[in-house]
């Protein structure tokens, strides 16, 4: 039933990407963007160090009493606070007009459809994480995220500032996981936690998360004994960034078949990526944890530039403004 896990793991990465490409452009004409300049090579230095800080923090916290219970409380309030905020934007783009009139109608009192369904949607979530945050539940939640954070990454980072933040982060994970290991540490918080950081597939329906063993506790079992495998949410949207900011940020000259060059370019990152997520999964099917950002992003990287280079036979690579 390993095969199932990681085809299951598989279709997680594939689909949040697929939505952050197709949110990107919506995004980016709400004014999304999480900076003001993204075409700046120190704009994605906040995130790096956001990124590098808060496992730290998170771990110190965690061992106080009642640290666990209190950060996850507050990281499930925040996310729910991020849901409600993404899927608005989303639900504002796909709502057919404006506000709709409540009777008696001579009064013009409306109400906005998108407001209501996020609110309803990410307060449904946040309330199922909080009473039973099952396998699906959390997959659900950490998707829906995922695919958001994608195109807010994507269209606040241009190409230079991306590839800079895979760079960082791959060279960060691998230092986290193999040297310092306070990555593997964080990702045993996270599962006692049951939060959307850790996307998580089961080989059966039937899983009962609330009840599984914990990373610490399943790593001393042997691979095939293990009932679920797991994946960070940040290997998901750290690569997917290069995909979204080539969709958004390079020439949509046409191509074959009248297929944007940036699409193009786009596909081939996350062909790129889905290379390293071969290698990766060969190398968790071995049992021991592993740094996934290395072999993504550096698979996401590699498709990026054979793929500009085929396309716009540039050496430049779109990192002046993406031109």
């Amino acid at each position: 039933m390993a095969n199932v896990r990681w085809l299951g793991l598989l279709a997680l990465y594939i689909g949040a990407q697929i939505v952050g490409l197709a949110l990107a452009n919506p995004f980016r004409s709400e004014g999304l963007a999480s900076n003001a300049n993204p075409q700046s090579p120190t704009a994605p230095i906040a995130l790096i160090l956001v990124i590098v800080l808060a496992p730290l923090l998170i771990l110190l916290l965690a061992r106080r009493q009642g640290g666990v219970g209190a950060l996850r409380q507050l990281i499930l309030l925040g996310i729910a606070g991020s849901l409600f905020f993404t899927l608005y934007a989303t639900f504002l783009f796909l709502e057919p007009s404006g506000a709709l009139l409540l009777p008696p109608y001579s009064a013009e009192i409306g109400v906005d459809p998108a407001l209501i369904l996020a609110g309803i949607v990410s307060a449904g979530l946040y309330m199922a994480l909080l009473m039973d945050p099952q396998w699906y539940i959390v997959d659900l939640a950490g998707f829906v995220a995922g695919g958001a954070l994608i195109a807010i990454l994507g269209i606040s980072f241009g190409i230079l500032p991306a590839l800079i933040l895979l760079s960082a982060l791959m060279v960060y994970d691998a230092i986290a996981v193999y040297r310092t290991k306070h990555m593997v540490s964080l990702a045993d918080v996270v599962t006692e936690m049951k939060l959307p950081i850790l996307m998580v597939m089961p080989d059966r329906a039937g899983y009962d998360y609330t009840a599984a063993p914990t990373l610490k506790e399943q790593r001393g079992q042997p691979v095939e004994e293990r009932a679920a495998m797991f994946m960070g949410l940040g290997d998901i949207v750290i690569p997917g960034t290069l995909v979204a900011s080539a969709f958004v940020w390079l020439p949509t000259v046409p191509t074959v078949f009248g297929i944007g060059a940036n699409l193009v370019v786009a596909l081939a990152v996350m062909l790129g990526s889905l290379v390293g997520y071969g290698v990766l999964m060969r190398l968790v099917l071995g049992g021991n944890p592993q740094a996934g950002l290395p072999l993504l992003n550096g698979g996401a990287i590699a498709g990026y530039f054979v793929a500009y280079f085929l396309v716009f036979r540039s050496l430049t690579f779109g990192l002046t403004g993406g031109l």
